[in-house]
């Protein structure tokens, strides 16, 4: 059995890693760090604005997506426009209040039809198979993990189960650095992270002066391997697998 198949086969304590897009400053060393520590991860994808004037999911990031791809980690969506569920409007058809932080309407609150925002998911998803030629999960994540229940059930109805994260899996990355630097952050990780617990960092945050990744990342991955965790995709996670397999 090869290496990597028998390291999945013993993983008794696995954790899910995984990363949203952000400006993409990191990015390229975050993948140094997984690639290194042989971690596959699942990342969620919107075209949000990067530090190079374009957006996430531009052709600039079309080789990055694609090497990643070839490495094993998984894709899901994290809406096209890194669009915000701001509240149900009510009615007998769903409809949502929706604030887009990306792209050209980014800032305006607009009403959205559970179609417009099953459009926006997919959108995501298709953009990240054409850069990559893998299929991404049919999994998505909402903009800040914010949701309703007619928003999760429109969503379904389309095909994508929502993730969140383990409340020790919140890694801190977006929290100000002057109150959360990096080494507390990286303590507070190690000593509560519990096995199955789905972990949530981003590839560049605009707001923290102290960048989280990579400085945090690599010591935490090695830290909790000597505890005896492991790493998957959301692939093998067992909320998720059937659904999955249900919706090739």
């Amino acid at each position: 059995m090869a290496g990597s198949a028998l390291a999945q086969a013993k993983c008794e304590k696995p954790l899910y890693l995984t990363f949203d897009t952000g400006h993409m400053g990191v990015a390229p060393l975050v993948a140094d760090v997984l690639k290194r520590q042989d971690v596959r991860v699942t990342f969620f994808v919107a075209a949000e604005r990067t530090l190079t004037d374009g957006d996430s999911l531009d052709n600039q990031w079309a080789p990055w997506w694609k090497a990643r791809a070839a490495e094993g980690h998984e894709f899901a969506s994290h809406t096209y426009d890194h669009a915000y569920w701001r509240g149900d409007v009510r009615g007998i058809e769903p409809q949502f209040r929706i604030r887009p932080s990306a792209g050209a309407f980014a800032g305006r609150e607009f009403t959205w039809s559970a179609a417009k925002y099953c459009e926006n998911i997919a959108k995501a998803s298709d953009r990240i198979a054409h850069v990559t030629g893998k299929k991404p999960l049919p999994l998505f994540r909402a903009p800040g993990g914010k949701t309703s229940p007619k928003l999760l059930a429109a969503a379904q109805a389309c095909g994508y189960a929502h993730v969140g994260w383990a409340p020790a899996g919140f890694l801190g990355d977006e929290l100000p650095s002057e109150t959360f630097p990096n080494d507390k952050l990286l303590a507070q990780a190690l000593d509560k992270i519990r096995p199955g617990d789905i972990l949530l960092a981003h590839l560049g945050i605009w707001s923290r002066k102290d960048p989280w990744a990579p400085t945090v990342l690599e010591p935490l991955i090695v830290g909790l391997k000597a505890k005896g965790f492991c790493f998957e995709t959301l692939r093998r996670h067992p909320a998720y697998s059937a659904w999955i397999a249900a919706h090739p």
